[in-house]
């Protein structure tokens, strides 16, 4: 049975599915719709005006399926298309509707895990092209040095499985040292791409211990948490009934298959087209 007025959460593929995760594990009582992009996936090396396309799209089937609230579970949405949904296309479409990111509630804490004063940022190279970390950081911790890496081979090599191969060593080796290189005294990384955290024990391998992994699903959902309680019009209006549905742009059977691998547990999907 359908949710009434579920939270939405999107991502251009799986790795939203991290976030969700997190989201249900701490708030479990409400509805949540999820939907994967997959047909148009990776986002990363899109254009901004195709990302903002695709994105604006889909916020429009969250709209149409009930949704009031929105999560763009991916980081790439989140820098180059979100600032035009909030400011110039929600007070017109629906202006009692909100629609949220993943980047402003990781840059509101992430200087809190420094001492040196100075991290990293591992990312798309959309992410890393909009600048959107540095600027968002800068306006809760203008002291902090931050040092951005494009990872352009990472979400392909975790979309094809092929993350936990030896072949996969080289691209992840590769751009720890550079990050790492621009930064000497960098303590912090941030995984500033939802897909990210399946590579974490790899990471870690090429990490000095001294330095601090950071992935983004239990900030969300705590940043949600606090923005519910600090917006009761909106959180009333959620539907609570702890279901949730999971719809793909692709073929649900693939998306199936892989999903597990994000989410933790078997989830059965639904195809939609959006053209």
């Amino acid at each position: 049975m359908q949710s009434e007025n579920p939270i939405g959460v999107f991502d251009s593929g799986y790795g939203g599915l991290t976030v969700l995760k997190e989201v249900v594990n701490k708030l479990p009582q409400y509805d949540y719709i999820y939907l994967g992009d997959n047909a148009r996936t990776p986002y990363g090396n899109r254009s901004f005006d195709t990302v903002y396309h695709y994105t604006l799209q889909c916020v429009k089937w969250f709209f149409d399926k009930g949704c009031k609230l929105v999560i763009l579970a991916c980081n790439t949405a989140s820098a180059k298309a979100l600032r035009t949904i909030q400011q110039n296309d929600l007070p017109k479409i629906a202006p009692d509707r909100r629609v949220l990111g993943v980047i402003r509630p990781t840059a509101e804490i992430i200087g809190n895990f420094s001492d040196t004063k100075s991290i990293g940022v591992l990312a798309t190279p959309g992410t890393v092209a909009s600048d959107s970390y540095p600027m968002e950081i800068g306006k809760f911790f203008p002291e902090l040095k931050v040092y951005q890496e494009a990872c352009n081979m990472w979400v392909p090599l975790i979309e094809n499985n092929e993350h936990l191969n030896h072949g996969a060593d080289y691209f992840i080796k590769k751009h720890i040292h550079n990050i790492l290189g621009k930064g000497k005294d960098i303590d912090v990384l941030l995984l500033g791409c939802t897909h990210y955290p399946l590579l974490i024990d790899k990471i870690k391998e090429y990490l000095p211990v001294s330095v601090k992994l950071i992935s983004q699903g239990q900030i969300v959902a705590d940043s949600l948490a606090d923005y519910l309680h600090r917006h009761p019009e909106i959180e009333t209006a959620c539907s609570k009934g702890s279901r949730t549905e999971f719809f793909t742009t692709d073929s649900s059977t693939d998306f199936d298959n892989h999903a597990k691998m994000f989410y933790g547990t078997e989830i059965i999907s639904k195809h939609i087209d959006l053209q």
